[in-house]
């Protein structure tokens, strides 16, 4: 019993030990994390030619989203090269409804061939049960 309360009585006096502040990993110095980089000051811009809106006006807005992603993807309202500008008028003006008569039997399709047919066909997945075959 008396080895007990000793090995106890030693056990609480470790943990109580640990936490003081002397030396050990707790007590040195670290740096401050806040003046690792210096911060540039503030600079006023040198553009001063811009006039507060107008109480009332609309915004001037840069278009939605999506026409900002099509003049990214496709170059916006920029000049076309001579060869482009005869491609798009030899191509014409599509039909509005084009996209709604695409399923009619009169829609006149190329045959892209077996090869095209056989990817679309193919089953969806990550392919890791794929087979390479090389025509003899």
């Amino acid at each position: 019993m008396r080895h007990k309360s000793l090995i106890i009585l030693a056990t609480f006096a470790m943990g109580l030990s640990a936490c003081g502040t002397g030396g050990g990993i707790l007590g040195r110095d670290r740096p401050d994390e806040f003046a690792v980089q210096r911060q540039a000051p503030l600079v006023v811009p040198p553009d001063f030619s811009l006039a507060p809106p107008e109480p009332g006006a609309p915004r001037p807005t840069e278009g939605t989203a999506a026409e900002q992603a099509l003049d990214a993807l496709f170059g916006g309202p920029a000049a076309r090269s001579q060869v482009e500008a005869a491609a798009l008028s030899r191509a014409g003006e599509a039909a509005p409804g084009i996209r709604s008569s695409v399923g009619d039997p009169k829609t006149q399709t190329v045959a892209k061939g077996r090869v095209t047919r056989d990817i679309l066909a193919a089953p969806q997945g990550d392919g890791g049960s794929a087979q390479a075959v090389i025509p003899g």
